[in-house]
């Protein structure tokens, strides 16, 4: 069989230059995609902004999420790929002494784990678990808050598309502990927005939270309302506090909604949800007893 044939046939393909683990100088060569080939089947977009993607009669399940975030083999450090080698020296030492803590949990909620090997749901959910334990120990400096937004988001995914394969492992249970972490996480995101806490306009090209459309800013502001009002009775038990998280939630999406009626160039998909979810907050604060 010819190279371009053997090709045709294969997602992934190994990079040639070698990615050396700042964390252990382990050297390895980072997996990634094929690009065209009919590959990749679109789907629909969910509405926390997920693709989803076609199971593909040639090739199997194929996500691009697999293949982003950059892994060490060897002690399990994760990042994206801009910050893999971007540390500073607290952040390495603080990350070299959670190796072993960071491995074994990961492993006891989805088994041994092969980053060698070709990615699949396994090391693909992992990816982003390793990322966000890692990102908690990232400087300010690194605008680590959105970054672990989208980890928890998109690992939220993951185990959901684990849950639907394997029902018995409880992997739902983890699925809506994430999306949890996710509205949290996207609530205080917003806050430094405004704050201006942590650089968090050097990720606007990159906030996705999927591969195949960064919402930027209006996803940050969509998905706060939407897992806001998913989750609320997780967040905010009592009736009267829900009424001021759904409240101020509310008003950051009517911003939204409002300036993409009087601008071109705001994406109609997330603007026609937004107002959908703009109506869904009106009937659910309407049986709370309206707003105070």
């Amino acid at each position: 069989m010819s190279t371009a044939a053997a090709q045709s046939k294969k997602v992934s393909f190994r990079a040639k230059e070698v990615t050396v683990c700042p964390i252990c100088e382990e050297n390895h060569q980072k997996e990634q995609m094929f690009q065209g080939g009919g590959r990749l089947i679109a789907g629909k977009l969910a509405q926390d902004l997920r693709r989803t993607y076609e199971k593909n009669k040639k090739f199997g399940r194929v996500s691009p999420l697999d293949y982003v975030m950059t892994v060490c083999p060897r002690c399990y450090y994760s990042a994206f790929p801009k910050d893999f080698s971007t540390l500073t020296q607290v952040e390495n030492e603080a990350i070299r002494k959670q190796t072993d803590l960071r491995k074994s949990y990961v492993e006891k909620i989805l088994g041994p784990l092969d980053f060698m090997a070709d990615r699949n749901l396994a090391t693909g959910a992992a990816s982003y678990l390793l990322a966000f334990d890692c990102y908690q120990l990232r400087s300010p400096a690194n605008a680590p808050t959105p970054k672990k937004a989208m980890c928890s988001i998109r690992a939220a995914w993951y185990f959901a598309d684990l849950h639907e394969e394997f029902p018995n492992h409880n992997f739902d249970q983890i699925r809506d502990l994430l999306y949890q972490k996710a509205a949290i996480i996207y609530g205080t995101t917003l806050e430094m927005m405004q704050s201006g806490q942590e650089p968090v306009d050097s990720v606007a090209g990159m906030l996705g939270p999927d591969t195949d459309n960064n919402w930027g800013f209006d996803g940050v502001i969509y998905l706060n309302a939407f897992l806001t009002k998913k989750f609320k009775d997780q967040l905010a038990p009592k009736p009267e506090d829900q009424v001021l998280l759904l409240s101020r939630a509310k008003r950051t999406l009517a911003k939204l909604y409002g300036s993409g009626k009087s601008s071109k160039g705001k994406p109609g998909p997330i603007l026609e949800m937004s107002r959908e979810l703009y109506d869904e907050y009106n009937v659910i604060l309407e049986e709370l007893g309206g707003e105070k």
